[in-house]
């Protein structure tokens, strides 16, 4: 599955590449890669299942160490899997256009962080049919290394085939139908080509993906009931899950497609207030942050754009020194990231989201002409909907 990484505040800080809440491991074709906290109890919890449970079950003749041993080096080969089914949605992306920022595996198994949808729906297709494909072959990899190893019944062997079985298992279940897994995205791809339109699509395939959802949280409410607890909570919380992953993605296609046609200048704030780079941060505290009302300000002079001083710019500082500091020396810097007022909103938005943004100075010839941030275009978005004022086309 494809997601997005939460937004930082500052005006010029880059979007995160992972999940909050990860560290990283490395990069992979210049993708990070990390690993999300929840990816550690699902670790622990596998490697519990597979010593504990699926190989003395399998297996009665081994003893305790070799369970434990082969529990654990299965458990890191399955999210070596999933690392590679991700990397292989992301390889396809970074090929058709879509900058990757990095790759985290987490509690649920992986999600690759794509700078915005795909444009065409072929590219959609192409994109996502590459993982459960990844994991096809690599079930069919593992499969035909355990033959080779002939009738035995070795920790190599059973680690071999829990894999082979395990990943044909990940490739089945994320081809069903349920938005926003691989299956839920080429459905949406092919009815994206079919009707022409990205909203009706998306549409149709989150209601397929809400009804999966809710029938994989009854199927755990019914193995709950039935006294398999962890394994219903497991299940329905995944169907919690990915219901509200569909829904995510349905809104966030909804929002771009609604602000199409409609101009930065329709929105943004022209009247933004603006201080000098001699000002005190104490002063820009109280006159502007406090009393004003605002989260950001433009550092100008003579209507020309030297930075923009932020709450996380701010916070950077120690208290004592606010009232000595002037703000060029905490002032975000260029090169900054600015728009132009008849840039296409939509277009706008999604720099916000790509670099992690909440506000973007607007330029024209150079000249500072106001500032657009997400709050102005969620103010705007409330408005004209209880009006009932449709976007421009």
């Amino acid at each position: 599955m494809n997601g997005q990484a939460e937004q930082s505040p500052s005006a010029a800080t880059k979007r995160p590449t992972m999940l909050v809440g990860s560290f990283r491991l490395g990069r992979i074709a210049g993708i990070e890669v990390g690993i999300h906290y929840t990816w550690i109890l699902a670790f622990i919890l596998i490697s519990l299942s597979l010593a504990a449970g699926f190989f003395p079950h399998e297996f009665p003749d081994w003893n305790r160490a070799t369970y434990w041993i082969t529990g654990i080096l299965a458990a890191l080969l399955l999210f070596v899997s999933v690392l590679a089914h991700e990397l292989a949605h992301s390889l396809v992306a970074q090929a058709r256009g879509m900058p990757v920022r990095g790759i985290t595996l987490f509690i649920f198994g992986g999600v690759s962080n794509v700078s915005g949808e795909a444009e065409r729906p072929r590219d959609e297709f192409a994109m996502t049919v590459v993982g459960p494909l990844t994991s096809l072959v690599l079930a069919g990899a593992f499969w035909g290394l355990r033959r080779l190893l002939g009738e035995t019944d070795t920790p190599l062997a059973a680690m071999l085939g829990y894999l082979a079985l395990i990943n044909a298992l990940l490739a089945g279940f994320n081809l069903l139908p349920g938005f926003p897994l691989d299956g839920g995205r080429i459905l949406r791809s092919v009815l994206w080509q079919s009707t022409g339109s990205l909203v009706k699509a998306t549409n149709i395939a989150t209601s397929v993906g809400h009804v999966f959802a809710w029938l994989l949280i009854g199927w755990g409410v019914l193995n709950i009931l039935g006294g398999n607890l962890l394994g219903g909570i497991w299940i329905g919380f995944i169907g919690w899950f990915l219901n509200g992953a569909a829904e995510a993605s349905r809104s966030q296609v909804t929002l771009r497609e609604h602000l199409r046609g409609m101009s930065v200048r329709d929105v943004m704030n022209p009247n933004a207030a603006t201080i000098s780079s001699q000002m005190s941060v104490e002063e820009v505290v109280r006159d502007v942050f406090l009393h004003g009302g605002h989260r950001a300000v433009p550092v100008v002079s003579n209507d020309e754009l030297l930075g923009i001083v932020t709450l996380s710019d701010v916070r950077e500082l120690a208290r004592e020194e606010w009232s000595a500091t002037p703000v060029e020396r905490v002032m975000t810097r260029h090169p900054l990231h600015t728009v132009a007022p008849d840039q296409d909103l939509s277009s706008a938005l999604k720099l916000l989201a790509e670099h992690g943004l909440n506000q973007v100075p607007v330029l024209e010839n150079g000249r500072l002409q106001g500032l657009l941030s997400r709050a102005d275009i969620i103010r705007y978005l409330q408005i004209s909907q209880e009006l009932g004022i449709k976007p421009k086309r």
